[in-house]
Order: structure tokens, then C-alpha cells, then sequence
């Protein structure tokens, strides 16, 4: 692989982290932030045969705008983030190429917040709910063992709420940027007697760079702790958030992008594209210690969520009586509960641990479409065309469990059974517009095993293996491609097998390191068949392989000075031919896609680095980078978003005082002010594929915390 300058820089680092070995003692034991997303029981990630990040709360709060998951992982290798300047659509997030080809929202990777499913049970899932600002970290798993966590599963990223301890902090902090950018955001935490409390309101708004791409979001975050003895505990965690009337500036062609890297398609001012976002969920958290090595966890959780979004389908595509119009109404109300037993022990004196529970998901949408116009009047709720109940719900089963079997060694094994059924009811028919109801099932097992080596107090070495699957979205099987009415029920899931080797090395707070190779071999990957109407179809393609490597170093080069670097390669691409159509209107497949195309929305290689200096107090500064190289941005590899390199700068200062800290900062981003496409549109009918990155803007702010 073009890996090989990763492998061969992997000897120094191990040389270097031997050397601080040796100065530190062979006895320390650097204390490391322990995760939760992959083992469900707290671990130490470096003991574990996974690729596990995580994002620290600083990293996504200091020096930063606080709104975008997308804006502040980009140390975490494996994973692709792209802000699509663009609120009414969610951020771009693919895992080791897995979710690159989604159309919208979030796909082939699972979301949580706290253990509640912000992913829905039929695999399509969304950040724009996370509350950063009241957040501890977030956890990133990538690689095999995402599988636990069920359907469409390629990687997990969960967001972790603080929990309030100790007395009341109150942090108030205020941004202010390039595009009329604002952000405000009041933050309490701490605790009285038995009950903590971690409560948060942020404010955002921004007009945007590009014309109509306006938008303004207010999120709450709360979350309750109470120890009710020294072994019941509960967690309340309330979250909700408001996006009104958030402006779409659309895709632009590639020639739109070259005449003018910053511009808006006309469409999306003549039918004045936006969408509305409303979403109330809350959850509740019990758990019991039944004896020193055994506990219980029972968690519930509901919600409700509306959007109202209006596209810019043409009125003339409208005129079939299949066509769901140019606005969508969905209204969706959503529940679920995981229970789980977890032991935590010895086996022939050695440690082990053991997890074994279920979950059920629920999700109950009531899909209405409209037309986008009443007699000359665009961009307007007109008749009604669609009117469906879709209900989707999951079932899976799950044990895993980890086993120190030697003093060099540790496994760690799971297995999952999935039950997902569709069940879609048909209230809108009228005329020749037929009966569209359907129901169909799907099930997986999903088995994970991983080997640890473990040499050196500083470096292991492991191996993983694994099977995922990943069933139709229920958009994708709403419509057949020869136009009959019912569901898709020819559609399959995506199943898949992944492999990786990795090694890992931790000098705390010197040097970690980590070093993946990776492959994920999948058959029946779902992909667009057709394109008529304002509507796509969906079929099974064959065979496509995603394999590459990805590298991680954090380097403490001096007491003030540290030095951070990503890496990832994906060389993602289509094992068999198959037939599609991209173009719009398009009835039947009509164009090869041949072996060997690169599948789109994967770049080959993705780096950043930066270098930072400074403490908590004081003065500090930074230096970014980030390089991304060419993406296809359809199945034909017909156009290329061009590769990009951009720049950051930062800096601030802080001060801490007896009961307050008060800081400031001031951020450039893309200081070279490069043209650049941020984000793209996989398989754009209209050929709208670009979504324009920011020019050369500004970011400065100010945060008083009293303790």
C-alpha cells in the first residue's frame, strides 16, 4: 500500500516512546481516559484489539465555534467529517469509506448521546442534536467491533454529556465571526448532595457565505444524576433543539464551481429551499450494583421529531401521479430500551469481564409529500401527494466479553443478532396512483473476535475480525425501479467481512501513537438504480472493497510545546460491474459502472497536523493543516471534486483567578483563503454534486467560567 512511509516512521516512534519508557521507569502506569463505546464496560482503549478515539470537551470548546462535530475531529484518523455549510442538511461523516455514499443524513455509521440511539433502527442517523457545549467527550470506534452495536454499523461515534460533581460552575462564553457567525451558550455544573446536574443552552446563528444559506439553532442539553445509595443510581438526560426555517443554498454543478467557487443555484432562490427542524427526546438511565463483580443497566428512552423541508423538484416532474411532490413533511415519534448485565471477574486467575443484554427500537414516521407550488407560486405547501405511515422497528440480542487468558495477552469476542422489520401503510391513494403498502424482514448475526499482544508496558499489538451488515434505508425501499407499486422487496442488505492489524504505543503524557491497516470486503452494497421524477431507486451492485491504513501521533515535544498528525488511506472501490442510470430523468439502468471505479464521496488520502503551544493558563497559539485529496462525486467517476490543502491559525490568552477563568481567543480559518469544494452530493440527479468550502474567514470569542 502507499502506506509504507507510515510503516516506515512506525520504528521511531516506537524508538522514542522506549526511550521515555526507560527515563519514565518500566514500573509507571500513565493514567489514560477510559472509553465506554467499546466494551460497554469502562476500559483503557490501548488494552483493547480496536481503533478507539477520543475528542476531549476542550478540544471541541476552546479556540472553536462549538457547533459542528465536524469542525473539530479532525485528529482522529479513519474518520472523514465535512461540514456542508449547509444547515439544512446534516454533517458528512463516513468511517473508512463506510457512509461516504450517503444522499443525506447519516448512514453506515451508528450515532448515540449518552447510549441513546440519535441513529434510527433502519441505519439512518444525524449529529445536528449534539450539544457540544455540555459535553465530557465523544468516542469514535472504528474498524470490527462496530459491529456490536447492530445495523449499519461501520463505525460508531457516541457524544458523552459531563457529569455534574462538586460544587456549581457557571460557564457563560460568546463568539462572534466572519458571515455574521454567532454563538452564545450559559452552562451549569456541579452538584447538591446526591444529585448532580450538567444543564446547557447554546444559541447559534450565522447568514452564511454563500446567498441563502442563512440559519439559526437553539439546543438544551440537561442531564440529571442521583445516587440514590451507594449502588442504585439514575441518570434523567433531556435534550432538544430548534432549527427554523434554515436556508438551503443547494449543490452547484462543476462548471458553477469553476466560474464561481462561492455561488448559490438559482433553484434554490426560486423555490426558496429550507427545512425546519424540531426534536424533543429524553431518556432515563438506571443503574444497579447486585454485588461487587455483577451490575445492571436499564435504559428507556422517547422522542419526537418534525421536519418540514421544501426541494426544488420542477413542477413539470411533478405532474406523475407516483410523484411525491417537492415538500416533505415528516412528523416522527421514536423509542427504544437497552438492558443489560455486565460481570466483571476472574477465570483461572485471570481477569475477565462479561456483557450480555438486548435492546428493541421503535420508530413510527408519519411521511406526508406536498407539491412546492399553488398555480404560479413556488416554493409553497400545495396539494397534498404522499401520505404514508412507515414504522420500522429492531430487535437484537448481544453478549460480549473480554479475557486477560495470559500475562501477554487478552481476547476479546462478541456476537449480535439483529431482527429489523419494515412495515410501510399506504393512505394515499388516489386515481391511478396505487396501493404503495409493504412489509419485509431482515436478520444478521454479527460475530467479532480480536487478539491483543501485549510486549511492553507501552505497545501492544492486536488483530480483529468481523461480520456487519447493513439493511436498505426505508427511503431507499419506498419505490421499485420498474415503477409497480410496493415496496422494493427485491432490495437486500449490505453484508460484510472486516479485518485489521494494528499496533499501538502510550507514554503518557508523551507520545501515543497508533497504527491501523485495514479491509472491509462487502457483497449486495445498495446503490442508485434509477433517477425519475424528483425520485431515486434504489438496487444491490455486487462486490466493493474498502482497504487502506490510517496512522495517529501526539507528541509532547517540550513541556508548552505538542505536535499532532492524522492519516488516513482508503482505497475504496467496486470488485463487479452493474448498470445504473445518474442522469435525471433516467427510467431504466443505461450506463456500466465498471470494475475497478472508485467509489464516490472517499478521498485516497485525508492528513492533518498541528502544532500548538501553550498550557491552560496564559498565552497560547497554534498551526493547522489538512490536506484531502481528489473524491469522485458519482458512480461513474464522471467528475472529481479537486484535492484541497488548507491552513489555520489560533490564539489566546486565559487567566485564572480565585474563583473565576477568564479567556479569549481569536481563530483564522483557511488563512491562504483557498477555493475548494467542502463537501459533495453523491450521485446528484441534477449533477449538482459541490458544496462550496468557506473562504478566508475569522472566529474570535471570549468565556468567563466561576467556580
Amino acid at each position: 500500500m502507499r502506506a509504507r512511509s507510515i510503516l516506515l516512521a512506525l520504528p521511531f516512534v516506537a524508538t522514542a516512546a522506549a526511550q521515555a519508557a526507560t527515563e519514565q521507569g518500566a514500573d509507571s502506569q500513565p493514567l489514560r481516559e477510559v472509553v465506554i463505546t467499546a466494551t460497554r464496560i469502562e476500559a483503557d482503549p490501548f488494552n483493547l484489539p480496536a481503533a478507539i478515539s477520543t475528542v476531549s470537551a476542550e478540544q471541541m470548546r476552546n479556540d472553536a465555534l462549538g457547533v459542528n462535530l465536524a469542525d473539530d475531529v479532525a485528529t482522529v484518523p479513519g474518520l472523514l467529517a465535512r461540514n456542508r455549510n449547509n444547515y439544512a442538511q446534516d454533517q458528512q461523516i463516513s468511517i473508512r469509506g463506510i457512509g461516504a455514499n450517503s444522499a443525506f443524513g447519516i448512514r453506515g455509521v451508528r450515532v448515540y448521546q449518552d447510549g441513546i440511539p440519535a441513529t434510527g433502527p433502519d441505519g439512518q442517523g444525524q449529529v445536528s442534536q449534539f450539544n457540544l457545549d455540555s459535553a465530557s467527550r465523544v468516542e469514535i470506534l472504528r474498524g470490527p467491533f462496530s459491529a456490536l452495536y447492530g445495523n449499519s454499523s461501520g463505525g460508531v461515534i457516541q457524544l458523552i454529556s459531563a457529569t455534574g460533581k462538586g460544587p456549581l460552575q457557571l460557564r457563560s462564553a460568546v463568539a462572534y465571526g466572519s458571515f455574521d457567525t454567532l454563538r452564545a451558550s450559559l452552562n451549569a455544573l456541579g452538584s447538591a448532595g446526591p444529585l448532580g446536574y450538567n444543564l446547557d443552552f447554546s444559541h447559534f446563528k450565522v447568514d452564511g457565505f454563500r446567498d441563502h444559506s442563512s440559519a439559526r439553532n437553539e439546543s438544551f442539553n440537561g442531564k440529571l444524576n442521583y445516587s440514590i445509595n451507594d449502588y442504585n443510581r439514575l441518570a434523567l438526560i433531556a435534550n432538544v433543539i430548534s432549527r427554523p426555517d434554515a436556508q438551503d443554498p443547494l449543490g452547484i454543478a462543476p462548471v458553477q464551481f469553476a466560474a464561481d467557487p462561492g455561488s448559490t443555484d438559482p433553484a434554490a432562490i426560486r423555490f426558496n429551499t429550507r427545512k425546519s427542524l424540531q426534536q424533543q427526546q429524553g431518556g432515563l438511565i438506571y443503574d444497579l450494583d447486585l454485588t461487587e463483580s455483577q451490575s445492571v443497566r436499564v435504559l428507556g428512552y422517547y422522542g419526537h421529531r418534525s421536519v418540514l423541508q421544501f426541494l426544488s423538484i420542477p413542477q413539470s416532474a411533478q405532474v406523475a401521479s407516483g410523484s411525491a411532490g417537492g415538500v416533505v413533511d415528516l412528523n416522527r415519534r421514536y423509542g427504544g430500551t437497552d438492558a443489560r448485565w455486565s460481570w466483571k471477574g476472574e477465570l483461572a486467575d485471570r481477569p475477565m469481564t462479561w456483557v450480555a443484554g438486548f435492546s428493541y427500537d421503535r420508530q413510527n414516521e408519519l411521511r406526508r409529500g406536498y407539491n412546492n407550488f399553488i398555480g404560479p407560486q413556488l416554493g409553497v405547501q400545495g396539494a397534498l401527494r404522499r401520505d404514508e405511515n412507515d414504522i420500522v422497528r429492531d430487535l437484537d440480542e448481544y453478549a460480549q466479553g473480554t479475557w486477560d487468558f495470559a500475562s501477554l495477552w487478552s481476547v476479546m469476542a462478541g456476537v449480535r443478532h439483529s431482527d429489523v422489520k419494515f412495515d410501510s401503510q399506504d393512505h394515499y391513494i388516489v386515481g391511478p396512483n396505487r396501493d404503495d403498502s409493504g412489509r419485509v424482514n431482515y436478520s444478521s448475526t454479527s460475530p467479532v473476535a480480536g487478539l491483543v499482544f501485549k510486549p511492553q508496558d507501552w505497545l501492544r499489538f492486536y488483530a480483529s475480525y468481523g461480520k456487519g451488515f447493513q439493511t436498505p434505508l426505508g427511503s431507499e425501499l419506498a419505490y421499485r425501479p420498474d415503477g409497480t407499486s410496493g415496496l422494493n422487496l427485491g432490495l437486500r442488505p449490505a453484508r460484510s467481512n472486516n479485518t485489521e492489524l494494528g499496533a499501538k504505543v502510550a507514554i503518557d503524557p508523551d507520545i501515543s501513537a497508533e497504527f491501523a491497516v485495514f479491509q472491509a470486503q462487502t457483497r449486495d452494497e445498495i446503490v442508485v438504480a434509477t433517477n425519475i421524477g424528483g425520485r431515486s431507486t434504489y438496487q444491490n451492485s455486487g462486490r466493493t472493497r474498502r482497504r487502506g491504513a490510517e496512522y495517529s501521533l501526539n507528541y509532547r515535544i517540550a513541556p508548552d510545546w505538542r505536535f499532532q498528525l492524522a492519516y488516513t488511506y482508503v482505497d475504496a472501490y467496486y470488485s463487479d460491474a452493474y448498470l445504473t442510470c445518474i442522469a435525471t430523468p433516467c427510467a431504466a439502468a443505461n450506463k456500466t459502472v465498471a470494475a475497478g471505479n472508485r467509489l464516490p464521496g472517499v478521498p485516497k488520502h485525508n492528513a492533518y497536523a498541528a502544532l500548538r503551544w501553550g498550557g491552560d493558563v496564559g498565552w497560547h497559539a497554534s498551526v493547522s493543516g489538512q490536506y484531502v485529496s481528489d473524491v469522485a462525486v458519482d458512480d461513474l467517476n464522471d467528475a472529481f471534486a479537486p484535492a484541497y490543502a488548507l491552513m489555520g491559525l489560533d490564539g489566546g490568552y486565559a487567566v485564572e483567578l480565585s474563583r473565576y477563568k477568564m479567556s479569549a481567543f481569536l481563530r483564522i480559518n483557511n488563512l491562504l483563503n483557498r477555493h475548494y469544494v467542502g463537501s459533495i452530493i453523491v450521485n446528484d440527479g441534477n449533477g449538482r454534486y459541490f458544496e462550496p468550502g468557506a473562504g478566508f474567514n475569522i472566529l474570535g470569542g471570549v468565556s468567563v467560567t466561576m467556580k
